[in-house]
């Protein structure tokens, strides 16, 4: 695995688990280094203070059997002989391995082992911190190799001790004493204190390590509690974001269409006027210049026929007027509820077109703010006059539905139905359905077969402005 891959797997935990895994090397680590330097403390406090206690006896025992050692260089037989008494039988000699008694000079006075006696041999490290006047011990455990082992000591411990001998008035180092001796009980009390000293340090070591871990779990699942938080702020705020620049388009578009669909009702109303009411008021114009009413000449039913025909070009023009008039005059739907609105718009387009027109509706009713509420009227007006034009009116209805905070509006129709791919996207119906819903945030979606053709709007009730 290459580092960066550890790296990024290594990043992907929870600080949690970085710190169990690292902390609890390190934990174990730190446990085996003080572990190692206690055990090592004690145990050569403990051999000293047994060696010390040993020593003290051995020396009691043996320092009243010594000649004066600044006087004589050597022993005698006589004792000789007390030592080998003394050292060979009672408690001391049941627990005594070998013991030698060395010179200054490094020569062997006395030995256990005879034929050592008299030798002369470089003095170790041991002999020589004791001629220095300092007490060594060296323990040996059992499976050691010493080089010196007797039947008696055999698969048992040893503690090997050279002890100083000092010139009762001077205090000076005359020679030294070296024994070794079986160490039963010394390993017993040097295990139960690696024991104590081991589980010691372990517990201190664990309840350390967990103390920090309770902590730092605490904070790491605080830190992730935080991280998801902020996660969760940080993707709602890439979708507004996302919301806003899609609406500052539509905004956008629905502003430089605004004008073109502006500009294109003016249009249609001037040719509905042109159209219309304007071609019947210049036809009763030309009527009232015809000779019929002009020539004093003319009388009788001639003149009164052309008199009523230019009063019913008139009344059609004025009827005309008040048609365009109506249809571009919205009801007083200023306090009207949704429902309300919806039968309104429905009502008024049974009466023009003489058409059945199913509605249902269905949830609770909104407040709707002004433009929502012209928006919704507008929409069920033109997608109503769109199917009665393309498809006869047929099976027309008006469904309103809440779902999820949003208000749904479907117009359908049972008519043939139409390719929406060729709605011309500057065209006054569907398109400036669509602009009219989309600048209010809403969604507005056709949907057209065979078997009929559905029109939607949808409006979100918590973004539209107050009523």
């Amino acid at each position: 695995m290459k580092f960066h891959e550890f790296a990024d797997r290594w990043n992907s935990q929870s600080l949690a688990k970085q710190f169990l895994l690292t902390g609890g090397l390190v934990s174990f680590a730190a446990m085996i280094l003080v572990g190692s330097f206690v055990t090592n403390l004690i145990e050569a406090a403990v051999t000293r203070n047994s060696a010390a206690t040993t020593a003290l006896y051995v020396d009691s025992v043996i320092a009243p059997l010594l000649p004066d050692m600044q006087t004589n260089q050597m022993l005698g037989d006589t004792a000789t002989r007390a030592l080998d008494e003394t050292l060979g039988q009672g408690a001391l000699g049941d627990r005594l391995v070998s013991f030698k008694l060395w010179r200054r000079d490094g020569t062997i006075l006395y030995s256990s082992d005879k034929s050592l006696v008299g030798k002369r041999f470089h003095p170790n490290e041991n002999l020589q911190a004791a001629l220095a006047g300092r007490m060594t011990a060296q323990f040996h455990g059992i499976g050691d190799d010493v080089g010196r082992i007797t039947e008696q000591a055999s698969g048992k411990p040893l503690l090997d001790i050279y002890n100083p001998i000092l010139q009762p008035w001077s205090g000076k180092v005359v020679a030294v004493s070296e024994f070794s001796e079986i160490a039963d009980q010394f390993q017993q009390s040097l295990d139960q204190a690696r024991l104590h000293s081991w589980l010691a340090v372990a517990l201190f070591t664990l309840a350390f390590f967990l103390a920090l871990s309770v902590i730092v779990y605490r904070g790491s699942q605080t830190i992730d509690s935080q991280r998801q938080v902020l996660r969760q702020r940080v993707e709602e705020l890439s979708t507004l974001l996302e919301q806003n620049r899609a609406l500052h388009t539509r905004v956008q578009r629905a502003s430089k269409r605004a004008a073109a669909l502006n500009e294109s009702y003016l249009r249609r109303i001037g040719a509905d006027l042109h159209d219309g009411p304007a071609q019947l008021i210049a036809l009763a114009s030309l009527r009232l210049d015809g000779a019929a009413l002009t020539d004093p000449a003319n009388s009788g039913p001639a003149r009164e026929h052309e008199i009523v025909t230019i009063k019913e070009n008139l009344d059609e023009a004025m009827r005309e007027i008040r048609r365009i008039c109506k249809g571009l005059i919205l009801p007083h739907i200023e306090t009207a509820a949704l429902p309300e609105i919806l039968r309104m718009a429905v009502h008024a387009h049974q009466h023009h077109t003489g058409t059945t027109v199913d509605l249902f509706t269905s949830g609770a009713s909104p407040q709707l703010s002004a433009s929502a509420r012209i928006c919704i009227y507008r929409f069920v007006q033109e997608a109503l006059n769109n199917s009665y034009r393309h498809a006869g009116g047929i099976g027309q209805r008006v469904t309103q539905t809440s779902q999820n905070g949003h208000i749904i509006i479907e117009v359908a129709d049972r008519g043939p139905g139409f390719d929406p791919a060729s709605v011309r996207p500057d065209g006054l119906g569907l398109a400036g359905l669509r602009e009219r819903v989309e600048s209010l945030g809403g969604r507005f979606i056709i949907e057209s077969s065979q078997d009929g053709t559905k029109v939607t709007m949808s409006l979100e009730v918590d973004e539209m402005e107050p009523a």
